[in-house]
């Protein structure tokens, strides 16, 4: 739990955190000379100011409302007037019926052991009750001005589905909105005095947008996945999902295209080249790489030794276009866009791929076209039916066919309709010798099938087999059972027949499945 500041790739000063960290940023708090931005760091329930790499001042977030049943109890339990289990029953009531969410105190009474209870209620009764949040993400926006050194606001998500807009000054709470549930990831444009946006990426799964003055979200995008990142480039929302897409919204919620990686996303940032004024998105995956999106064209790969956590993209020292990755295993990485970097128009431009609008060099029509257009023009009607009715004898005579089949179990593979079962054969050699393999597969979703046995019936004077019976396992759903035995040719005529397979339940003489399969010729012995 450490903060640590980097001059170039050297390790310049070390601070320990009280908390492990949720967020962190930079800006510019006041308009004093020389211009140094302020460090805001986000942890458990403070927020730490560091200036001129100092701590200079820490904010906490307000106490949340105390659910009055709740302090009832309490103050029964403090003046003595029920047990320690009662008011373990008494509370549990609360929380299963209560709108107001228990203090972490009484969270933590309802986890202990009945042993443990009475030494905990006689430590704490007699402190007051406080419900404390957490916050949960962290973002800047600019106060009144849109330059890069203009001084910005503080938004803080919490883990009690509010969202509050910090003065940079004073550190009061200039504005405070509410979710539907707890954010985890936020994306802030605008100015606070004259128009801004909050993109926020909420634990159910949806993504929210909040505007000036309004306390509740303006518009609701419904996603199919959990979010894991969130880019806003222009006017557009750039949603890194679970299930390893890439997805791109409008901001009142239209979906525009959705793009399928090769991996799950694990980070994301915006790259915004002032100028080349080129922006694009940055999306870290678990196969080490960094792929370059702009909309769902991919421009450029990356590939890293490790798997990259977190990304950010902007001027480090002279460089303009510096690209600053951490990694799983502890790493940081610094990467220069080259000067003479190109990123090619075929895969930046949205839409059709350019060699769709290339004209194709079609021949000029000849006099066989014409006559045969002129043809086809004249006798349309009669070339149609001609062409339903031989269409409709092909679909009559692959339905004989078909049914045919099924009634004499001539092809390699048959299910039955009593029992989910399936089976398929597959014959292997070229003769004397034949491998006869028997796949068995339960189609049921979660019973399995068991007391089945397999029975060949063949001709003995042009066959042999090691075993023509078998005691089948039971199946458990879902999982293939081959059953493989060897079949040897008697004769040396060059003929072949059918072996049939029955697959039978024990004590019952009707088979359940059955299959015939029609056996090569013996090229070995033909041969000879």
């Amino acid at each position: 739990m450490k903060l640590k500041v980097y001059r170039g790739t050297s390790l310049m000063s070390e601070n320990t955190l009280l908390d492990l960290p949720t967020g962190l940023v930079s800006f510019f708090m006041d308009q004093h000379e020389p211009r140094t931005p302020a460090i805001a760091v986000a942890s458990g329930q403070f927020i730490y100011i560091y200036k001129n790499l100092r701590p200079y001042f820490k904010f906490t977030l307000p106490t949340l409302e105390v659910n009055p049943l709740e302090q009832d109890v309490w103050s029964q339990a403090k003046e003595d007037m029920i047990d320690p289990m009662s008011l373990k029953e008494m509370l549990e009531g609360i929380r299963d019926k209560a709108d107001i969410a228990l203090s972490v105190r009484s969270l933590k009474f309802l986890m202990l052991d009945p042993q443990e209870a009475e030494a905990f209620v006689h430590l704490h009764k007699q402190q007051p009750i406080r419900r404390q949040t957490v916050i949960t993400c962290i973002s800047t926006l600019k106060k009144n001005m849109a330059d890069e050194d203009a001084v910005s606001c503080l938004v803080i998500g919490t883990e009690s589905k509010d969202v509050y807009v910090l003065d940079p000054e004073a550190f009061t709470i200039l504005s405070k909105m509410s979710l539907p549930s707890a954010p985890t990831l936020m994306d802030v444009t605008g100015q606070f005095d004259v128009e801004f946006r909050i993109t926020v990426a909420c634990r159910n799964g949806n993504i929210y947008i909040l505007r000036r003055e309004s306390p509740k979200p303006k518009y609701c995008i419904e996603l199919t996945s959990h979010p894991v990142g969130l880019v806003r480039v222009g006017k557009n929302v750039v949603v890194g999902c679970a299930q390893e897409t890439l997805q791109g919204y409008t901001q009142k919620g239209k979906k525009l295209w959705t793009v399928y990686l090769p991996a799950p996303v694990t980070a994301m940032g915006l790259m915004d080249h002032h100028g080349r004024g080129f922006q694009a998105v940055l999306v870290g995956l678990a196969n080490s790489e960094v792929h370059l999106y702009r909309d769902k064209n991919l421009v450029s790969t990356v590939k890293t030794p490790d798997v990259v956590t977190s990304i950010c993209f902007g001027r480090y020292g002279r460089e303009e276009g510096t690209l600053i990755m951490t990694t799983k295993g502890g790493g940081l990485m610094v990467k220069i866009l080259k000067r003479t970097a190109v990123f090619e128009d075929r895969d930046m431009a949205p839409g059709p791929p350019l060699a769709q609008s290339i004209r194709l060099n079609v021949p000029k029509k000849t006099k066989l076209y014409v006559d045969q257009t002129m043809r086809e023009r004249e006798n349309a009607v009669a070339m149609h039916r001609a062409f339903q009715m031989d269409l409709s004898r092909l679909r009559l005579a692959v339905a004989r066919a078909y049914v045919k089949a099924l009634e004499s179990s001539l092809t390699p593979m048959s299910s039955s309709l009593s029992e989910p079962l399936k089976m398929n054969a597959v014959v292997q050699g070229l003769g004397p010798s034949f491998k006869l393999t028997l796949n068995l597969q339960n189609t049921a979703t979660c019973h399995p099938v068991m007391n089945l046995a397999v029975s060949f019936l063949y001709d003995q004077t042009l066959y042999s087999m090691r075993n023509a019976f078998f005691q089948v396992p039971l199946l458990v759903p879902g999982l293939n059972y081959p059953i493989d035995t060897f079949v040897e040719c008697l004769t040396d005529k060059g003929i072949s027949d059918i072996i049939k397979v029955f697959v039978l339940r024990e004590g019952k003489s009707a088979p359940l499945l059955t299959a015939h399969i029609n056996m090569p010729v013996s090229e070995g012995l033909a041969l000879s």
